[in-house]
Formats: C-alpha cells, structure tokens, sequence
C-alpha cells in the first residue's frame, strides 16, 4: 500500500495541470448542477436570466486554460480573462473567477522583474478601466467603486501572492548562495592552513633531519675510506651509509610531497621487500630466519601492510634485542595472510639511545584494523611476539 501511494502521488505531481484542469471543470459541472451562477448579475447584460448549464462554455474553456499554466501562463491568463469578462456580462459562474486568478499567480512566479511590472500595470489599467465602465453604465459612480474594489481584491491578493512567493525564493537562492560561498571560504581556509603546516614540516625536515640523516651517511663514507678499518667496522658502516641513503632519499620524497603534493613518495615495496629487510637486520646484528610460505601474489595493501609489519618488529629487535635471534614467518591461504615475528634473547643497544614512542605498534593496529584484521604484539617468555592476521579479500 504504501508504494501504491507513493506512485500515486509521483503521478500527480507529474501530471498536475492536467489534474487541476479536471478539478475545475468538475467544479463547473457541480455548480451548473447546483445553480451557483449569476455572481455578478448586477453587471450582466441579459435581460432575463439564463439556464445555468450556459456557465459550462465559459467554465469548461477556463478549466482547459489550465494546461497552459506550466507551458505559456501569460498567454493562458489574458485568455481566461477574456473569458471571465464575457461570463462576468452574461451567466456570472465561480469558475472563470478561479482560473483566472490561478495563472495570474503562475504567470507572475514565472516572470521576471521587468515582465511583473508590465502585469502590475495591466492589472491597474483593467481595474481603473472596469470601473470607469461600470460606473458610467449603471450611471452611478458608487457601483464603479464598488466594481474596483472587487477586482483589486481579487487581483491584488494573486498578484501579491505570487510576489511573495518569488521573493522568498530569491531569498532561499540567496542564502544557499552565501552558505556554499562560506563552505568554499572554510574549504579554502583549511587548504591554506594545511600548506602551512606542510611547507613547515618541509623545511623541519629539510633543516633538521634531512641534513643529519646525510652527514651520517657522509661520515660514514669518509670512515669507509680509512684503510686501516677492520673488516668488520667496514661491514657496520657499509650499514649505516646505506641506511643513511635509504633514509635521506625518504626523507626527500616525503619533503617533495609536502611541498608540492604532486609527487609519490616512496613507498615499500612489500613483502618482495623483507628479504632485504632480514639483510639489513642482520647487519645490525640480529640472526633472523626467514619462512615465507606465500605462493600467490597479495592484495597491495595487504602486501604493503604485511611488508610494514615485518619492517617495524625486525626494527625493535635491532632496537631492543641486538645480538638476538628473530623468527619471520608468512603465510598465506584462501581466506588470510598470516604474519609472525618472534624474538629470542638479546640486550637492548644503550649507545646511541633509542628511546621508544609505542607509536610504531599503535599505527601498526591502525592499518590492521583499516583491512579488518587484527594484531596482537607482546612479552613473551624468551623475549617478544608480533602476529597479525590480515583478511586475503580487502574489504571497500
């Protein structure tokens, strides 16, 4: 029923004139049955009264008008008024009446400033004229006023009603208008106040971090080029001068980006990348035994998830298991990409010091919990635990 009355209503509002134009000349029909005629019987110029089945021409013709009231209401209103002064001088029915002031409104909602004006004008020149003529007719100026304030009524009310009702959506228009340019005054506020931030970010970077990351990576060269350095320390500062490269050439895409927000930082390249990560570990120092069981390519976030997982626990086992052992396990099936890292022994490095934030684990459950899987990371008995089970399909 409900869906009944939905389409019902849909097909009214589309086809609305049609409608009305129905509803007045059933609205004629009742009052020539009923005898509602002879309104202005003081104006008609019959000599006897007529038959009110004759109120049906002028009211059936005025109902039609209707159609035009969408399409071309100035013209559908100057002929129903045509037609209510012939039934005004004749039979008197309420029809005319109704219709006429109808597309006076539609004619004035749909014209502009300029046409209104003309309308108002009309409308004065038809007042002052139906008076002058009811007035001299009936040979007594009281019936001529009489007459002008039965039309300024009538027409007054529908010319001021459609006035009001364009004025209140040109004061609607207006205020949308100054809402949406408010919203794109605070869009563009926040932009600026983004490029702020980030042309200042750039430069700390740029300044601060940037420029140490790259006089390590430069000492460490000149370190490397001292003969008399043991194999050893040479393999460590290969691994700091990488690193330091590693970092800086981040470091440098990451401040292009908030230059300019046009360029792609870099980014890593997932699970393709841990090989490379258990390398790096192991020159800092920690053993790690690597089992990746992953036969069938990954999702790219869930590869690029799972590769920032490995990355950030074989990061704290450098930090706070140096000399230790870590276990990296991946696995995969239809459903979910498994992801374990399992540390044993080691000592914390005391020089330099690395004081931990805690906010490398709490971005890692953000970006588990982004693809509607979960992570667990804590003590263990031997040392330290991170496993996450991510979801194979990628949730929208």
């Amino acid at each position: 029923m409900p869906a009944m009355t939905i389409s019902w209503r849909g097909w009214i509002r589309a086809h609305r004139p049609a409608v009305d134009a129905l509803g007045y000349a059933m609205i004629a029909v009742v009052s020539a049955a009923v005898g509602i005629t002879g309104l202005w019987s003081s104006y008609s110029l019959l000599s006897e009264p007529a038959s009110p089945w004759w109120s049906l021409v002028a009211g059936l013709s005025a109902a039609a008008l209707i159609l035009l009231r969408d399409r071309a209401p100035l013209l559908g209103v100057a002929m129903a008024g045509a037609l209510l002064v012939g039934d005004v001088l004749t039979v008197g029915g309420i029809v005319p009446v109704i219709v006429t002031l109808d597309l006076l409104y539609a004619a004035v909602v749909a014209a502009t400033p300029r046409v209104r004006h003309r309308i108002l004008s009309v409308i004065v020149v038809f007042v002052v004229a139906s008076a002058l003529a009811t007035g001299v007719g009936a040979g007594d100026p009281r019936v001529g006023i009489f007459m002008a304030l039965q039309t300024t009524g009538l027409l007054g009310v529908a010319y001021w009603w459609g006035t009001s009702t364009v004025q209140s959506r040109e004061l609607v228009a207006l205020h949308r208008q100054r809402a949406e340019d408010a919203e794109r005054l605070a869009v563009r506020d926040r932009r600026a106040a983004v490029e702020r931030e980030r042309e200042a970010m750039a430069r700390e970077l740029h300044d601060l971090v940037a420029g140490h990351v790259s006089a390590v990576a430069i000492r460490a060269e000149a370190a490397l080029s001292d003969p008399g350095e043991s194999e050893r320390d040479t393999s460590a500062l290969r691994a700091v001068r990488d690193s330091s490269l590693h970092a800086h050439a981040a470091l440098r895409s990451m401040i292009a980006v908030l230059r300019t927000g046009d360029e792609v930082p870099v980014v890593s390249a997932g699970t393709a990348a841990i090989p490379a990560m258990v390398r790096e570990a192991e020159r800092s120092g920690v053993t790690v035994n690597l089992c990746a069981d992953l036969t069938d390519p990954l999702p790219p976030a869930v590869d690029h998830a799972a590769a920032r997982i490995v990355q950030e626990a074989l990061a704290n086992c450098v930090r706070h298991a140096a000399g230790g052992e870590a276990n990296v396990h991946l696995t995969a099936d239809t459903r979910e990409v498994g992801v374990r890292v399992v540390s044993r022994g080691g000592e914390p490095i005391t020089t330099p010091a690395l004081p931990g934030s805690g906010w490398g684990l709490e971005l890692l459950r953000e970006r588990v919990r982004a693809l509607d899987g979960t992570l667990e990371a804590g003590p263990t008995a031997s040392g330290w635990s991170v496993h996450a089970l991510l979801p194979r399909e990628v949730p929208v």
